[in-house]
């Protein structure tokens, strides 16, 4: 019993239009829906990911321009990294100069060649080179070749206070086994040990609490195949100690969220119905859905939200 790897990562960003423009225009990847928050249908809910929005690669949005910056600090995903081809580095490092952001071509703890920045929100991000595949579908309106896109998550990075407490749930209820440890820094992997199969926990014993806002990870979803395995793990969760919620259905998948004990939320999510349920594949992301509960008070919130336009970049070789 456990977890299949990353299914979604849902952060908190600044004007929707500006993240729009970066994930579109600058990271190559595809709006596959546009939606609202069901909990706060007041604001957007965005998400980015390959062409199909394959599970593992949809990182997603909650535009609260009015909240305060993030605080890094533990109990908080402090970074998200993407897989790219190690042959793409090059083209990435070029590309996003073009575009002004800054970038830190780094090494890894466990021996990647990276390239860190932080979207124009202050999310922090990372490009990691490998040459393990995982699955993934190009969009071929992308403005980024299809050589380069980016392939989905690689992995999520938590810091935490205390080791112990965390990899117990990851291990002995997420199904995460200890991969490799280079200081502080820990590496659990589930199944195949893949690119998306990957969480990193580094330990900051003497830091400060972080804190949600602008730029800052909301929570990091874990793929289930399906809504029974979810409510196994729920109940498996609740006797550990944990108090997780009820079977929550987002129409797009079934979602489970709990905090871990170091304080990050994860969120258990279904791979199916999927993006396309309601959309036609080739044209998810156009225009704003909602789910059905949500239809009677569509009037009321379109008035709500900000027009949103996408963007259309010229490729860059």
């Amino acid at each position: 019993m456990g977890v299949h790897g990353i299914h979604h990562v849902t952060a908190i960003c600044g004007a929707a239009q500006e993240n729009l423009d970066f994930y579109v225009g600058v990271l190559g990847l595809r709006l596959v829906k546009r939606s609202v928050n069901q909990d706060d249908p007041t604001t957007y809910h965005l998400f980015y990911a390959d062409g199909q929005g394959t599970p593992g690669t949809a990182l997603t949005f909650f535009p609260w321009p009015d909240l305060p910056p993030a605080r890094a600090g533990t109990g908080r995903v402090m970074e998200v990294a993407f897989a790219v081809r190690p042959e793409s580095l090059a083209y990435w490092q070029q590309r996003l100069a073009r575009y002004g952001v800054t970038i830190e071509p780094a090494t890894s703890p466990f021996g990647e060649t990276v390239l860190r920045f932080q979207d124009p929100h202050g999310l922090r991000l990372v490009l990691v080179a490998t040459e393990q595949e995982r699955p993934w579908v190009p969009w071929d309106d992308s403005p980024v070749p299809p050589a380069h896109q980016l392939r989905g998550f690689h992995s999520v990075q938590l810091w935490e206070r205390a080791l112990a407490p965390t990899e117990q749930i990851l291990t002995e209820v997420l199904g995460f086994r200890r991969l490799a440890q280079a200081g502080a820094w820990y590496r659990y992997a589930v199944d195949a040990g893949a690119p998306g199969q990957l969480v990193d926990v580094q330990v900051r014993s003497g830091a400060i609490s972080g804190r949600d806002g602008r730029g800052g990870v909301h929570h990091v979803a874990w793929r289930t195949r399906e809504v029974a395995e979810s409510d196994r793990l729920r109940r498996a969760l609740a006797e550990a100690g944990l108090r997780p919620t009820g079977l929550i259905d987002r129409f797009w998948f079934t979602s489970v969220y709990f905090r871990e004990p170091g304080g990050v939320l994860f969120e258990l999510a279904t791979d199916g119905p999927g993006f396309s349920r309601d959309e036609d594949p080739t044209h998810l992301g156009e225009k704003l859905v909602l789910p059905p509960w949500l239809e009677a008070h569509r009037a009321a919130i379109e008035d709500a939200l900000p027009p949103l336009r996408l963007p259309e970049p010229a490729a860059w070789p």
